[in-house]
């Protein structure tokens, strides 16, 4: 092999290998946030772990830790993205809505403490089918499911 295929080989690799670094890197912010959700999800022992109380904590505490570690702004594009502002169904609605909530408690948060005692104390005083942006909200029970998403 030629000096030139050898240093174009390399090239390759060392690309192949800043890419590999790049992706690793990309998946271990949402590894985290997920693992960290869920970890206190099943701690929780919440009803409706969709469209109940167990979906609007697993929501407002991932977007207050995005926007606890991240930015706020990160929240609101991933509710654009995922949960298309609210738009289309009142479960996606339930979801946007504690999703903001969420990032404001993140992002006023003092500690990582602090941020898991305020989720808790919102989801202990949200309803169903609150309106007040300060307050999480859910579906009636009729609506709920038992399932981890």
């Amino acid at each position: 092999m030629s000096a030139a295929g050898a240093t174009d080989g390399r090239s390759r690799r060392r690309r192949w290998r800043r890419w590999a670094v790049a992706a690793l890197a990309l998946g271990a912010y949402p590894a985290f946030v997920l693992g960290a959700t869920y970890v206190h999800f099943f701690q929780a022992h919440l009803p409706g772990g969709r469209n109940g109380p167990a979906d609007a904590y697993r929501h407002s505490l991932a977007s207050a830790i995005v926007a606890y570690t991240l930015s706020p702004r990160c929240v609101d594009w991933v509710t654009h993205v995922m949960e298309h502002d609210g738009v289309g169904n009142d479960g996606r609605a339930m979801d946007a809505h504690n999703n903001l909530l969420g990032a404001r408690i993140g992002s006023a948060a003092r500690s990582w403490s602090d941020m898991q005692a305020a989720i808790r104390d919102a989801v202990r005083n949200g309803a169903v089918d609150a309106n007040d942006p300060d307050r999480i909200t859910w579906l009636p029970p009729s609506r709920w499911q038992n399932r981890l998403y």
